[in-house]
């Protein structure tokens, strides 16, 4: 204990361990608990006092019987395509946006940023009624387009995008500007480095949304030929099929694959941020 109050610093590393420790269990425990249930077989218990963290006889039989069960194939290229359209529309459109946001001196600005904000008060659920209406009006039920325009613009990214186009300082742009650069080169070459860390963000936040979102695709889609994956692997668990929860969490693995491969791809511009951009 003497030892234990003289190194203080020791202390703290030691402390700061095990907080980490803690979280990462907490964090991280639940995945892949998950991850080794998918792996066990009929014979390893799942619950109660017989059950171990760890399969006794590994099998990737729940991943067999996924496939088997419902198309897999067919909903990974629905979510896909979902996530595809939403991701280009999220960088795309939000990116213009905000970089417009950032630029001083045009009439309406202050009332647009203040519409944003008001704007992400109502929570989905408040407006879903009304969404579902004007889509079917517009005919866009039960298709791939009417899932994708009400969340093809997040009021969330275009502020982020915002906020990193006006992290540049404006010496930056009076120098390109006297260097002869004009609107869209110094937008390319100045602004859309800059804002690359901010940019990976929106890109990974709206994948992820667009892969889990359930509520909407379950909604307006009717057709199982369009189902998404979150819709496709809700099936596993109906009443038609033999339910086994090796099959659900296995299911529930593969979705999260292309998560945290998107993720491993682009942590490295992720954690960068801003900093990683033209302005240094």
């Amino acid at each position: 204990m003497t030892w234990w109050r003289t190194h203080g610093r020791t202390r703290a590393l030691v402390t700061r361990y095990v907080l980490l420790l803690v979280v990462l269990a907490i964090s991280v425990g639940p995945l892949l608990w998950q991850f080794f249930s998918s792996l066990k077989g009929p014979q390893d218990a799942l619950y109660g006092s017989s059950a171990t963290f760890f399969p006794a006889n590994p099998t990737f039989a729940a991943y067999q019987t996924v496939f088997e069960q419902v198309p897999m194939g067919m909903y990974i290229r629905n979510s896909l395509i979902m996530c595809l359209l939403t991701v280009f529309s999220q960088v795309v459109f939000p990116t213009l946006a905000g970089y417009m946001l950032s630029r001083q001196g045009w009439r309406g600005r202050g009332v647009f940023y203040w519409v944003l904000i008001i704007s992400m008060m109502f929570p989905f659920e408040s407006i879903m009624v009304s969404l579902y209406t004007q889509i079917t009006d517009l005919g866009l039920d039960d298709s791939f387009i009417g899932v994708w325009l009400p969340g093809a613009i997040a009021a969330v990214n275009v502020l982020i995008t915002r906020a990193a186009f006006s992290a540049v300082p404006n010496e930056v742009e009076d120098a390109a500007m006297l260097d002869g650069a004009g609107e869209v080169r110094r937008f390319w070459k100045i602004y859309l480095p800059a804002a690359r860390g901010a940019m990976v963000v929106v890109v990974i936040n709206s994948f992820i949304a667009a892969w889990d979102d359930f509520l909407w695709p379950f909604i307006v889609l009717r057709s199982e030929e369009l189902y998404t994956l979150s819709l496709g692997l809700s099936r596993l668990a109906s009443s038609s099929l033999s339910y086994d929860p090796r099959v659900t969490m296995a299911g529930s693995i593969i979705a999260i694959v292309p998560i945290l491969v998107l993720f491993v791809a682009l942590q490295r511009y992720f954690f960068k941020g801003v900093e990683s951009g033209a302005v240094k």
